[in-house]
């Protein structure tokens, strides 16, 4: 039995679609594109369990990335909980223990108590994903069912940020949280984070916000603090500004700058004009937060900035807003 048919994918045939890396241009790759769906959903399907909690009555799913039985998940499918119990798609159970986690990333581990060794994924990258690429999302949706397997959804990335977060086209329901997001080579890429309305748009967290903060999360550390807004989350980067509006024009007018901020250190003044950041073009506020989302914390960035009618550009590294706040 075929993963998709033909009529689920023929949509991105059609001309205006995003690009992906391995464009579908006829019949012959779409079939090569299919097989090779099948063929890493086959390979990881083993690795995708359901985390189910007694104390706390939730359900979702992770994935083993290590032959131990390294678990990653989403922080808020473990949120309360000291031990899971972890089943696998056959319906075989064991137990795991809750190591740690960065809430405002959404991102956790658990570890399964028991010897192994486990089937497991391995991981490869997010920061390198672009809109468009090819990506096959799996889970225990609705929770664990012995009558079926995790099912398979295969999408596209559709943007990047804020923070470590992407967002996919792969539909998603409750009990998919904290399953894992493949590319075609079946590597970890990203962990199911929150459903979107439409259940077509949903966000995951990107692995490379594990990396980031593997040693920590393994060593049983837990912090930050979960967001429904992706654009108050602790981490995210910015300049230390107040931010107005500009009627008639583009750009954006600072209206207050934060003392000890990354703008201050830049020296950012009030009454600037904001009009461009590395380059592109900042018509609002709103498309200076989008740019920014698409930064790390500690990157540094060129303003470019419109002063008594003058043009001038400054550099700015940016800070984690927790960071910004707690100076404060």
């Amino acid at each position: 039995m075929k993963l998709f048919t033909l009529s689920c994918v023929c949509s991105w045939l059609v001309p205006g679609f995003l690009p992906a890396s391995e464009p579908v241009r006829d019949l012959k790759d779409l079939a090569k594109l299919e097989g090779r769906v099948e063929a890493v959903s086959a390979k990881v399907m083993p690795a995708t369990v359901a985390l189910l909690s007694e104390k706390t009555g939730s359900s979702g799913s992770g994935v083993i990335t290590t032959a131990d039985g390294l678990i990653l998940t989403a922080a808020h499918v473990v949120q309360g909980a000291d031990e899971l119990l972890v089943v696998f798609p056959d319906g075989a159970q064991v137990p795991g223990k809750v190591l740690g986690a960065n809430y405002s990333k959404d991102i956790a581990m658990v570890q399964i108590t028991r010897k192994g060794p486990w089937p497991f994924a391995e991981r490869g990258a997010s920061k390198s994903l672009a809109a468009g690429d090819w990506v096959i999302a799996l889970g225990h949706s609705a929770g664990f069912d012995a009558a079926r397997t995790p099912p398979v959804r295969f999408g596209r990335v559709v943007s990047k940020g804020p923070g470590n977060f992407l967002t996919t086209d792969c539909t998603l329901i409750g009990g998919d949280s904290g399953g894992p997001l493949f590319d075609l080579d079946g590597k970890i890429v990203g962990i199911n984070s929150s459903i979107g309305v439409s259940l077509t748009n949903n966000n995951h967290a990107g692995i490379d916000g594990f990396k980031e903060d593997w040693d920590r999360i393994r060593a049983g550390e837990a912090w930050g603090k979960l967001s429904m807004n992706p654009f108050a989350n602790p981490e995210m980067p910015v300049l230390g500004i107040g931010m107005g509006m500009r009627r008639a024009s583009t750009g954006v007018p600072v209206e207050s700058v934060v003392p000890k901020s990354p703008a201050a250190a830049a020296g950012v003044r009030v009454g600037d004009i904001i009009d461009s950041l590395d380059g592109s073009p900042i018509s609002d506020a709103n498309k200076l937060l989008q740019v920014l989302a698409k930064k790390q914390p500690g990157d540094t960035v060129r303003l470019g900035v419109l002063r008594d009618r003058k043009s001038l550009e400054v550099q700015v590294v940016l800070a984690r807003r927790e960071a910004l706040f707690e100076e404060r």
